[in-house]
């Protein structure tokens, strides 16, 4: 990307990034949502790609309703996740469940509610890490990632 005599960065020139929104849906219990893509096989929080004329939190109701038949609410933006291979930024909030059963869906082959220490076990560490962080508490959390490893473990 290429700066102009005048110093300026036109639009038809500037870096796309992708902007999905996630939920780390915590239960009563301290559980948290999970599904298992069918894509991929992988174990991931809910969550989808923000739409041009979308509320990011409206993106979480959406795609947490869609996946797994769960109502939730968003209470707090608890990081934001950067994919530095898939150019995707990712913001997570704490959601707290509405109403409505988990069960199975056209984009989810399970979903469960595990516990801290399944998510260690069973997801690749950037996805953990975003639930993780939502079950911490304090300021969100800035982290990048190549979809495998971190490659910074603190902001």
């Amino acid at each position: 990307m290429a700066a102009h005599n005048d110093g300026r960065i036109y639009p038809d020139e500037m870096p796309l990034h992708s902007v999905s929104a996630g939920a780390a849906v915590v239960r009563e219990d301290g559980r948290l949502l999970v599904i298992k893509r069918r894509d991929n096989g992988e174990w991931v929080l809910p969550g989808g790609v923000v739409e041009l004329d979308e509320d990011p939190r409206d993106t979480v109701r959406r795609e947490v309703l869609e996946e797994t038949g769960v109502e939730v609410e968003p209470e707090l933006l608890t990081g934001v996740y950067k994919n530095m291979r898939r150019k995707v930024v990712s913001l997570v909030f704490r959601c707290k469940p509405i109403r409505g059963e988990a069960h199975e869906t056209d984009e989810a082959a399970g979903v469960a509610w595990f516990t801290l220490a399944e998510i260690t076990t069973h997801m690749a560490e950037p996805f953990a890490i975003r639930l993780l962080d939502a079950t911490a508490g304090g300021d969100p959390k800035v982290r990048i990632h190549d979809g495998q490893r971190l490659f910074s473990n603190a902001d």
